[in-house]
């Protein structure tokens, strides 16, 4: 099959994914773990604002649907409050779909005790990434924690209108001399809704870039709207080769904040997309 039947096949693939992708096997390990190939190193994944609208067990049939098994775990399916029973029960159903948690947040905190929240909150959990935003003054006690528990934590960048975090340019100035395990969520619709360049920001700050929450936008501007991945206005080709250059092996999550009472074919074509990409794009 030629790479451009490829990529219209994974395209077509991906909005059509309610009827005709198969059903996955509980525990099996498939090519999609790894996008489309098993060499590549980074992995599809799927950001848990995108089910906003939805209990988790709707989000879990969504993810099974497109044959993704990546999560990143929002509190509003998991509350940062659960116990170890909470905790039990949904990891179980979370197995029941395929789908590994592979990291929190982003959880927002204003104190020591939140930040102290949230990592005990992560330990419970399992995983090792938190995506976290946290008050500047704070940073050197996240640094402490990061040191003290080995759990990552990534500052998630929110674009022009976030007083705080608006690029990842200024994430990365407030972290370059703590410890590297403090790094960046990168949200690189965010980013390029601040003027910036999606593939020039992952080259210069990959190093410290532990996550991404993949998106896209229709301006490169602060009125710039949420759309389909292969819509707007970022490189997502580009941003491919790049991720490949490097050799970037954390997740790239899909967070579709478009149509979100009803995302499932905005999602499944961004799906398609990306994997076409992957697939077409060497």
């Amino acid at each position: 099959m030629s790479n451009r039947r490829k990529f219209i096949y994974n395209t077509v693939l991906g909005i059509a994914a309610t009827s005709m992708l198969p059903e996955v096997a509980v525990g099996t390990e498939t090519k999609s773990h790894l996008i489309t190939s098993e060499n590549e190193t980074f992995k599809l994944g799927i950001a848990g604002y995108t089910f906003l609208n939805f209990k988790l067990e709707e989000s879990l049939k969504i993810m099974k649907k497109l044959d993704t098994h990546f999560l990143c775990i929002k509190d509003f399916h998991l509350p940062l409050s659960s116990t170890a029973e909470n905790i039990s029960i949904f990891q179980a159903k979370l197995k029941e779909y395929d789908v590994m948690g592979y990291a929190v947040g982003p959880i927002y905190t204003k104190s020591k005790a939140e930040i102290d929240n949230s990592f005990n909150y992560a330990k419970r959990v399992g995983v090792n990434l938190i995506i976290g935003i946290p008050a500047p003054a704070d940073l050197p006690y996240v640094n402490e924690k990061v040191k003290e528990t080995n759990i990552r934590y990534a500052i998630h960048n929110h674009g022009p209108e976030d007083e705080l975090y608006p690029t990842v340019e200024r994430i990365y100035e407030l972290i370059k001399n703590l410890d590297e395990r403090v790094g960046i969520c990168f949200d690189i619709g965010h980013d390029t809704r601040a003027g910036k360049n999606a593939v020039t920001t992952f080259q210069k700050y990959s190093k410290r870039i532990f996550d991404m929450h993949l998106k896209n936008v229709t301006a490169a501007v602060k009125s710039g709207t949420t759309c389909e991945l292969g819509r707007g206005v970022i490189n997502i080709p580009a941003l491919v080769r790049m991720m490949r250059k490097i050799k970037y092996s954390g997740c790239c999550s899909l967070e579709y904040e478009k149509d979100m009472k009803d995302p499932l074919a905005g999602i499944a074509e961004s799906v398609g997309y990306f994997r076409g990409i992957c697939d077409s794009d060497r």
